[in-house]
């Protein structure tokens, strides 16, 4: 997986998710079971169910284990909560998907406007940019990507990409070492990293 497809990971999911309320349990021992059997992060915030997905993370040594967990992290990333926001981010998928950047633009700056605090659209949008060329743009989207949720591996992994392709390979290592405290497992990261470090001790030597 190279860096760009961690980036653009959001983008190339053109899948809407649909967010509805738990069916009704008729029988009241029914009820008393789901109760029990429900995981406790049924009952969290959606800050508290990162957290304890990020912790799991950083400690997991299995990598199809810990790509199981950031799986779940960015599904947590991508639910806006509001039917309209995931309208205008499948509608941008779908322009995406059609090379129609003009009108993904459109979509993800409305869903920005009506959610800035929507981290996966401030997201996509700089994925969007990245993939037109436009890396000030890019670069400006990751960072309020990383004001929302610093952890955020996938902007992180964009940075690396922009800064290593603009020349600034020591910016690129550093993001890629953010990379890894949060993602440790992820082997091309690890490889990403290695080859820059390989690098800049050549350039210094």
């Amino acid at each position: 997986m190279t860096a760009m497809r961690f980036f653009m990971f959001s983008t190339l999911c053109l899948s809407l998710v649909l967010f509805g309320s738990t069916p009704t349990v008729a029988l009241a021992q029914t009820a008393d079971k789901a109760s029990m059997d429900a995981s406790s992060t049924a009952f969290t915030t959606p800050a508290e169910r990162l957290d304890k997905l990020f912790t799991e993370l950083k400690h997991e040594e299995n990598p199809d284990a810990a790509r199981g967990i950031a799986d779940q992290i960015r599904r947590e990333w991508q639910d806006s909560g509001s039917a309209t926001i995931n309208l205008l981010i499948q509608w941008a998928d779908k322009a995406i998907a059609e090379e129609k950047n003009a009108a993904a633009l459109d979509f993800l700056d409305e869903a920005i406007r009506l959610k800035p605090g929507y981290v996966e659209g401030w997201n996509r949008r700089a994925t969007l940019h990245f993939k037109m060329g436009n890396y000030r743009k890019s670069m400006s989207d990751i960072n309020q990507v990383l004001r929302i949720e610093p952890r955020h591996f996938g902007a992180l992994a964009g940075m690396a990409a922009i800064m290593a392709q603009t020349g600034r390979d020591e910016m690129a290592l550093k993001a890629w070492e953010k990379f890894l405290e949060l993602y440790p497992t992820e082997r091309q990261a690890q490889k990403e990293l290695g080859n820059l470090a390989e690098k800049l001790t050549g350039q210094r030597t």
